[in-house]
């Protein structure tokens, strides 16, 4: 038990609490008189208490942000810190400082988590598909070994686009568990694009041109 609650337990079973009593008590426990006083005469709450007087949503509003998150994240859309602090402006009513997700996302830590996002094409999220890849790998196969192709005509080209003033990754808040189970650490974009482009073209046989970029 809390000190200063079992020194309040000892004073409530007096009878009659005599003057000096509370300091001999607060001696007793170890607690400050005047905070002992103060609580013993109900002016003064508990510290569990002065914290949710504090927060700015109940139990039940911080459910149902944590649900609007999940709904988020099953859209692929998971939220900013800036998203979650202006949904919760609006069911508080009141205005939040700018480290309130941090402290919302500490109490719900067994639940949500953030990480960093990344950036992939609607058309490109489609195609990431392990049964399209071993149906490729087996179609060259065959082909490599039907027109006898050299290892040193074979080439891989591969390209990087980079949008410029645009970031690659930015912070995004997760499902702790739907993080952990799913593959979706990539949002979404439309692809429609003015790129900065680098390409790479590797040989089978271990050699690879030089690098080149399009503007």
């Amino acid at each position: 038990m809390d000190p200063i609650e079992a020194a309040i337990a000892d004073l409530e079973s007096l009878k009659l609490v005599e003057k000096g009593k509370i300091q001999e008590i607060a001696t007793k426990y170890g607690v400050n008189r005047s905070t002992l006083s103060k609580r013993w005469r109900g002016k003064q709450g508990s510290r569990a208490e002065m914290y949710e007087d504090k927060r700015l949503l109940n139990d039940q509003q911080e459910k149902t942000l944590v649900e609007y998150i999940e709904g988020l994240h099953r859209r692929q859309l998971p939220p900013t810190h800036q998203i979650i602090r202006n949904f919760a402006k609006e069911i508080c009513g009141k205005k939040l400082g700018k480290i309130w997700p941090y402290r919302f996302l500490k109490r719900h830590l067994d639940k949500l988590v953030t990480k960093f996002y990344f950036g992939i094409d609607r058309d490109r999220c489609r195609a990431d598909s392990g049964y399209k890849y071993s149906l490729y790998f087996k179609l060259l196969k065959r082909k490599i070994e039907q027109y006898k192709i050299r290892l040193w005509l074979i080439y891989n080209m591969d390209e990087k686009g980079f949008l410029i003033g645009i970031l690659s990754k930015i912070k995004r808040i997760f499902l702790k568990w739907r993080y952990k189970e799913t593959k979706l650490k990539q949002m979404l974009q439309d692809g429609n694009r003015e790129w900065i482009t680098s390409i790479a073209c590797i040989c089978a046989d271990g050699t690879a041109l030089a690098p080149a970029l399009i503007y």
